[in-house]
């Protein structure tokens, strides 16, 4: 993230757009590349698990232990544009997971709804007003100017360094989890999804306690909306198949029924908008009794 950023900034790019697009994915580059790790491995569900997971994690413990620390505010205009959109392409994964299979050509339209997406957040980027918050936040978290040769070797060492951790995640989950008897899809959405979803609470407590409410809230908006279409797509291209039932029913409508209570949690008409420390509770609460369902179905 740092030497994309830095060759980004290099070539005239504005912290605004570098931080809408290339610090948001790079948040997401370990469920992307554990998502094809496991895809290319046979296991989608695996990979659909980790998708899926990570996006009630990101909300249900991240958002809810963030909440829990300091209630988050919710101004800026941009995030709130956001918001119709990941209801948008959380029901559109909803709809392709529903029929429980993924095909190749479901990915690619998930793919090209990815590029599509990437294209409207350059797009607020440019039309961003100077009284938007979150354009102070994100310039406040550019890295320092650095060369490009030092920003190439940032890259490529991280992709290794990020491509061997994903084999050995991906590995190790899987051998833990078949001596509890777990199976593809529930290693993805609790082990792997947990596991992925660490640089999202890091970068979201970070930002609450340095005061940036709507790049930390911003964070779990793009990260979520990065999984549904460039997690699911790249998964699906990779190695389509058919799904585990229950992704594209329990976990699926646990995934939509989080991004919703979230939507209202943080939008409220006539009062502030903000996740308070009660609700920031109700969240965390949540995730517990989710994980609870999912290991009590193990007995």
């Amino acid at each position: 993230m740092f030497g994309a950023s830095s060759v980004a900034r290099n070539s005239g790019i504005s912290p605004m757009i570098i931080g809408l697009t290339i610090v948001a994915m790079g948040s997401s580059a370990p469920e992307m590349l554990v998502s094809a790790t496991a895809a290319a491995q046979g296991r989608l569900d695996t990979s659909v698990g980790n998708a899926i997971g990570s996006n009630i994690t990101n909300i249900l413990l991240v958002i809810g232990l963030v909440a829990l620390l300091k209630p988050i505010s919710v101004t800026s205009v941009t995030l709130k544009r956001e918001f119709p959109m990941l209801i948008g392409f959380t029901l559109l994964g909803f709809y392709l997971l529903s029929d429980h299979s993924l095909t190749r050509a479901e990915g690619v339209v998930l793919l090209l709804a990815f590029i599509g997406f990437i294209a409207l957040l350059v797009f607020f980027g440019k039309r961003a007003t100077a009284d938007d918050p979150l354009i102070a936040d994100i310039a406040a978290e550019m890295p320092e100017p650095t060369s490009n040769f030092k920003a190439a070797f940032w890259i490529i060492s991280g992709l290794i360094l990020l491509l061997a951790s994903s084999q050995l995640l991906v590995h190790g989950a899987v051998t833990i989890a078949r001596y509890a008897g777990m199976s593809d899809l529930v290693i993805g959405l609790t082990i792997i999804a947990i596991g992925t979803s660490l640089p999202e609470l890091a970068a979201s407590v970070i930002g609450i306690l340095k005061g940036e409410d709507d790049l930390a809230l911003g964070n779990i908006i793009g990260s979520n909306i990065f999984n549904i279409l460039a997690v699911l797509g790249l998964g699906a291209v990779i190695g389509p198949s058919s799904l585990d039932i229950n992704a594209g029913t329990r976990d699926s409508y646990v995934m939509i029924a989080a991004t919703v209570l979230m939507l209202l949690m943080s939008i409220r008409i006539g009062q502030q908008q903000r996740i308070n420390r009660v609700e920031g509770a109700v969240l965390l609460t949540g995730f517990i009794g989710y994980q609870y369902l999912l290991f009590s179905q193990l007995a």
